[in-house]
């Protein structure tokens, strides 16, 4: 199994009605680095870049990395759908408990990254440096969708309710790792047994018997009523005062999820409306380039960093 390099301590915060769970590394009176991960994901996915950044950049920062409300260890009242205007919301209040006034630096991976950018523009003089890995937003959308996506989001919602979305269970340990190597080809046995522990855990059964439960809450599997306004997203990418790092893998996740109805083109195009933004490029590396590629990734993030 995976060996750790550099322990996490675990902590929990009461963020807006929630008991947030959240994973810090070093020295609280360093330069705070924030890390949100991305959907169906967990802030243990960031070990492997954190125990490869050096020791000189490691010593210097205080490490924040939360499990976002409905996943990992958070908890909070039962519901049946999420947004991202509470995602903000909870990251308002994290940064408040943790940094109070001083800006922090951001990195956000996959849905973390889109939430990191709207944060941003939302509330540019609190983000020093901001680092976004691979999120990339939805395709446009035009209004006349509007009654169809709120009769989707009605009809999942009672699927959910009829108990129609529930998440798959794993007979032990190694059907969860089976299931992550199998979503990520490239992820090793050793990291896949390490995420497994961090990614599930062990519930009963009506039965007696017992299963591995994935640490996210089915109820993020609903759309979000509100369709993806990307005038709006402009607005806020237009907002970003902080220097931005994009970084892409150098597999096209958009291909596979879209079919060409949203490309990495057509988002590239939207950055043009960061103000001050470089691109960056990890080779041989997938939508989970963090566990793909840490190094890389580590050595790039470091740098744009300091």
């Amino acid at each position: 199994m995976y060996q750790v390099q550099r322990p996490s301590r675990s902590a929990f915060v009461p963020i807006r009605l929630h008991r947030y769970h959240v994973r810090l590394w070093g020295d609280p009176a360093a330069k705070p680095l924030v890390l949100v991960h991305g959907w169906m994901d967990v802030a243990a996915s960031y070990q492997f870049m954190v125990d490869a950044l050096s020791p000189a950049f490691f010593e210097g920062r205080f490490i924040i990395a939360p499990d976002w409300r409905g996943f990992g260890q958070s908890t909070g009242p039962a519901c049946d759908h999420y947004s991202f205007a509470d995602y903000l919301g909870d990251l308002e209040f994290l940064l408040d408990h943790y940094a109070g006034e001083h800006p922090v630096d951001l990195v956000g991976h996959s849905m973390g990254g889109n939430i990191a950018m709207m944060y941003a523009g939302t509330r540019p003089a609190r983000i020093r440096r901001l680092v976004n890995l691979e999120g990339y937003g939805m395709p446009a959308t035009r209004p006349a969708q509007a009654p169809a996506r709120y009769a989707k989001w009605l009809d999942e919602i009672k699927a959910l309710h009829r108990g129609e979305m529930a998440l798959r269970s794993y007979d032990d340990l190694p059907g969860v790792a089976a299931r992550l190597m199998k979503t990520n080809h490239r992820l090793p046995q050793a990291k896949a047994d390490w995420l497994a522990r961090e990614w599930s855990e062990e519930r009963a059964q009506p039965d007696g018997s017992t299963r591995r439960a994935i640490l996210g809450d089915a109820a993020h599997r609903i759309i979000n009523a509100q369709l993806f306004r990307v005038d709006e997203m402009l607005a806020l990418y237009a907002a970003i005062q902080a220097p931005t790092l994009m970084v892409d893998a150098s597999d096209d996740s958009l291909a596979g999820w879209w079919g060409g109805r949203f490309t990495r083109a057509e988002f590239h195009q939207r950055l043009n409306a960061v103000a001050n933004v470089r691109r960056e490029v990890i080779q041989d590396a997938g939508h989970m380039l963090h566990h793909d590629q840490p190094q890389a990734l580590a050595a790039l993030v470091e740098a744009f960093l300091s």
